[in-house]
C-alpha cells in the first residue's frame, strides 16, 4: 500500500468545513480505553511503573463512577449566552460549579480503597482527602484549573482533578457537537475552556490523518491543523524529537524519528512543546495516558530548552518552599 503524504502547505489549504472540527468523548469506552493504555504502558521498564498502575485504577474508577453519574446540563438559554459571546459552553472556571463534583471524589476514593493493596502514604492521603472540609476542597480545584501552581496540593491533585473529569466529561459526552462555539483563543477547549495535554494523528473514517488535540479535562478533541503550534499557532520554528533517535547515529535519527508512534511537536516561536502521538504507529495510543507514561521524552526536552505547554493533570512538580 502506497502512502500519500499531506505536505503542511496542502494541509492549510484543505477544506476546513469538511474535517470533523470536534471529536467528543465516547462515555461508554473513554475512561476504560484510558485505563487500559497505561496498563499496557506501566512496564517494568518504565520509571514511574507503579504510579501507572495506580492511575489505571483510578481511571477505571472514573469508568465505573461515569456510568452512573448525571450532571445537570446547561440551560438553552445559557448556551446561546456562550455562543454569542465565543465562551466555552460549560466552563469549569465558574462559581455555580456542582458541588456533586465532591461526592465523585468520595466515591472515586472508595473504589480506590476497595481495591486494596494501599501503601501507607495513599492511605494517609485518602483519609486526609475524606476530612478535607468542602471549601478547601473547592479551593484546591480552583487553583488546579487555574494552574495557580504554589496553591496546588501534589499529592492531592490527582484524585480531584480525576473527579472532576468525571463531571466534565459526563457533560461533554451529552452535549450536541453543533451548540459547542468557535473560540478566538488557540489551544483551548471549546466545551470546557481548559487546555490540552497531548495531541492524536487518528486513523479511520472520517478523521482519518487529521490531528486532534485532547482536553486535560473533558477529554473532548479539537482538530488543529498539523502544520501549526498547537499552544500559539504559529507555523514557524516547528519540530518534531522522539527517544528513539537520541542516541542514534546521524544518518539513523530521521529515519527513527519517522517511525516514531510518540514525538514531542516544539514550537520555537513561544518556546513550548506538547506531545503527539501517531495511531497508524500504535493504534491504541491514548493522548493522556501516554502523556503521562513518557516522563523521559519530558527530561529530553526540558534539556533542550523547552517547557510544556500545559502541565499533566495526573502529575503536578513539587514547588519550591518559599525559605523567607
Amino acid at each position: 500500500m502506497v502512502q500519500r503524504i499531506v505536505e503542511a502547505a496542502q494541509i492549510e489549504s484543505l477544506d476546513q468545513s469538511a474535517i470533523p472540527r470536534l471529536r467528543m468523548p465516547e462515555r461508554a469506552t473513554v475512561f476504560a480505553a484510558r485505563a487500559a493504555r497505561l496498563l499496557q504502558l506501566a512496564d517494568a521498564s518504565n520509571p514511574i511503573s507503579g504510579y501507572l498502575h495506580l492511575m489505571a485504577a483510578l481511571a477505571d474508577a472514573q469508568q465505573r463512577v461515569l456510568t452512573n453519574f448525571h450532571a445537570p446540563m446547561p440551560s438553552r438559554e445559557s448556551i446561546e449566552l456562550n455562543q454569542r459571546h465565543s465562551m466555552p459552553i460549560v466552563p469549569a472556571l465558574t462559581d455555580a460549579r456542582d458541588p456533586a463534583w465532591r461526592d465523585v471524589l468520595f466515591m472515586l476514593l472508595d473504589d480506590i480503597d476497595a481495591a486494596g493493596a494501599l501503601t501507607p502514604a495513599l492511605v494517609q492521603l485518602v483519609v486526609r482527602l475524606r476530612t478535607t472540609d468542602a471549601a478547601a476542597l473547592d479551593a484546591q480545584a480552583d487553583a488546579i484549573l487555574s494552574l495557580r501552581f504554589a496553591e496546588i496540593d501534589p499529592a492531592a491533585a490527582p484524585f480531584i482533578m480525576a473527579a472532576l473529569q468525571v463531571v466534565w466529561t459526563d457533560l461533554a459526552s451529552r452535549i450536541d457537537m453543533k451548540d459547542v462555539p468557535y473560540l478566538d483563543t488557540p489551544g483551548v477547549c471549546p466545551v470546557c475552556g481548559s487546555v490540552p495535554v497531548a495531541s492524536i494523528v487518528r486513523v479511520g473514517g472520517a478523521y482519518e490523518g487529521y490531528r486532534y488535540v485532547q482536553c486535560g479535562l473533558c477529554a473532548t478533541e479539537l482538530h488543529v491543523v498539523r502544520a501549526k503550534c498547537s499552544n500559539c499557532d504559529s507555523t514557524k520554528g516547528i519540530a518534531y524529537h522522539a527517544m528513539s533517535a537520541v542516541d542514534a547515529r546521524d544518518e539513523d535519527k530521521t529515519e527513527l524519528a519517522r517511525k516514531a508512534p510518540l514525538k514531542a511537536e516544539s514550537c520555537d516561536e513561544c518556546g513550548t512543546y506538547r506531545k503527539i502521538g501517531y495511531q497508524d504507529k500504535a493504534f491504541d495510543f491514548e493522548p493522556y495516558a501516554d502523556d503521562l507514561a513518557s516522563l523521559t521524552l519530558d527530561l529530553l526536552m526540558g534539556d533542550a530548552g523547552y517547557r510544556r505547554a500545559a502541565p499533566h493533570p495526573w502529575l503536578w512538580p513539587e514547588q519550591p518552599k518559599d525559605e523567607r
